[in-house]
């Protein structure tokens, strides 16, 4: 068989039709997620680590006005994501009052991939201060920039695949193949970063012989802190610990404020000619040529697209069920299993359970439809954390027992990845078929919205679990009780937002067959307009 008719086979178009979408452009489709992922990924994974541990406001006694410079960094996380959220819609407004000679969703690829860049690399320059409020002021408004600037393309960039075909199987194929492509580059971010950071700072930081022999020297020492100053064994030996490392810390922290940077400029230099082919490679062919609605008008369109709102409560109420792949999981890799290397295996062992169910997604929406796969994979999803949860991780049996959970784990994240697009994309069909308006650009702000907000509850939850610890980013120190803290707020958020997402689906009603049914009846009125 040719590699053009297995693709046509992949992707389920019509090597007939050439005015219908081709794997080409599929496939260009795709590379622009490959590519925006890294920009997305680099900021929504590290940025909260290089605020706490390479600018060490997760360090003792650094504060922001009132606030502990981790609780800072926390709620910058939180609210800067949910004020981004909600820009969405103004956004996909924006993007259905376009019109412009390329389409109303393509040109944004072309338009936004450079300043997006910029605004990537300002995020990690190494010539800021650590622990200075001025610093973190300034990272502040650069990354509320960042925000804005990267939600100009990524709402466009959704809306896209409705514009490039109304075929549901067809489009439902392109979203799997082009999140399977999103989740490659997320995950190239996510696996290879840590290890090049624990690589280049490893020399700074001290073993468990290391700091034993630290503690034997300063024996007469620690024992006269605990009699004279009421202070614990572990307190007095870790304060002894700290004054001996602390300028080994610092080094560590500009060492990764550097490693950051440089990370950050690569991929962003790999990146942006991805965005670039994505616009020159794709076609738009189901754009209203009507007059532009108003952001008004679109809102009261969204509150008509009931099947939506169900799809949007429900990704909210998920937004933590992932949470050990943000901050927190890198939290726990490099402080309580002393390695930060180890995220990069947290990470792996969850793509081959994505990889397969995303595979299967298509065989999935067939049998059991798009609505009982997303609710049966997040049910099973939140009984298999809850084992993990209560079994633990203090022994290396239950290590392993962790291991296979996050195998399995990567079913719902790898189903949720592709089927909420092909959701949203037939809510887009629904709309047009009750109100005659299809409104890509409101209906797709909707699953950016979803995205940044579980990204702000993954950071929010990972620093407020880092901060309820008591881990010092300048020492590295965490407490057994501190430890048990981290997993539990990380196991725990992802068992009740697994569960949560699920209730919602319940109530929603479009099938496969329904959409088709939907579809020839658009088509229909406009021959007998």
């Amino acid at each position: 068989m040719k590699i053009n008719d297995l693709l046509h086979k992949v992707y389920g178009t019509n090597p007939e039709d050439k005015e219908s979408l081709q794997p080409k452009e599929a496939i260009a489709y795709g590379i622009a997620g490959f590519g925006q992922n890294f920009i997305c990924t680099i900021i929504g994974s590290y940025l909260t680590i290089f605020l706490t541990d390479a600018l060490l406001f997760g360090a003792d006694g650094v504060t922001i006005g009132s606030l502990a410079g981790s609780m800072a960094v926390a709620y910058l996380m939180l609210g800067t994501r949910i004020f981004d959220a909600f820009n969405d819609p103004i956004m996909g407004s924006i993007v259905d009052r376009t019109r412009t000679k390329w389409g109303k969703c393509r040109p944004y690829l072309k338009w936004m991939a450079i300043p997006i860049a910029i605004m990537t690399i300002a995020c990690f320059l190494p010539v800021f201060k650590a622990k200075a409020t001025s610093t973190f002021i300034i990272i502040a408004i650069i990354y509320v920039i960042w925000s804005m600037v990267y939600t100009v393309a990524d709402v466009p960039y959704w809306g896209l695949s409705t514009c490039m075909t109304n075929d549901t199987v067809v489009r439902g194929n392109m979203l799997t193949i082009t999140r399977l492509l999103c989740t490659l580059g997320a995950g190239i971010v996510t696996v290879f970063v840590p290890i090049i950071t624990g690589a280049v700072t490893g020399k700074f930081k001290y073993t468990d012989a290391d700091i034993a022999q630290i503690m034997t020297d300063k024996a007469s020492e620690i024992q006269s802190l605990v009699s004279n100053q009421g202070l614990s064994t572990e307190e007095a030996a870790q304060t002894f610990v700290g004054t001996v490392i602390q300028g080994q810390e610092v080094a560590n922290a500009d060492t990764l404020k550097m490693t950051y940077f440089i990370c950050a400029l690569v991929l962003v230099l790999v990146a942006v000619p991805m965005f670039f082919y994505g616009f020159k490679h794709t076609k738009e062919r189901f754009t209203a040529n009507d007059n532009p609605p108003s952001l008004g008008h679109n809102l009261k369109l969204l509150f008509k697209n009931k099947e939506l709102l169900l799809i949007v409560l429900s990704g909210v109420l998920g937004g933590a069920r992932m949470v050990y792949t943000y901050t927190g999981g890198l939290y726990f890799a490099k402080y309580v299993l002393q390695n930060e290397g180890m995220y990069s295996l947290i990470t792996l062992l969850v793509v081959p359970g994505g990889l397969v169910a995303s595979i299967l997604v298509p065989w999935m929406s067939k049998k059991f439809t798009k609505k009982w796969a997303y609710i049966a994979v997040h049910l099973f999803g939140g009984i298999v954390m809850a084992i993990m949860y209560f079994v633990g991780y203090d022994a290396p049996w239950k290590l392993i027992v962790a291991a296979i959970a996050l195998v399995l784990l990567g079913i719902p994240q790898g189903v949720n990845n592709i089927i909420t697009y092909a959701m949203i994309g037939d809510t887009v069909d629904y709309l047009e078929w009750k109100t005659g308006e299809r409104g890509e650009g409101i209906c797709f702000a909707m699953q950016t919205l979803i995205n940044k907000i579980g990204m702000a509850v993954g950071a929010f939850i990972g620093v407020i679990s880092f901060s309820a610890a008591g881990i010092n980013s300048e020492t590295g120190y965490i407490s057994a009780q501190g430890a048990n803290t981290l997993w539990n707020m990380l196991v725990l958020s992802g068992v009740i937002s697994m569960f949560a997402c699920a209730v919602p689906m319940f109530f929603y009603k479009i099938t496969e067959k329904r959409q088709a049914e939907m579809v020839a009846e658009i088509e229909a009125r406009k021959v007998h307009k």
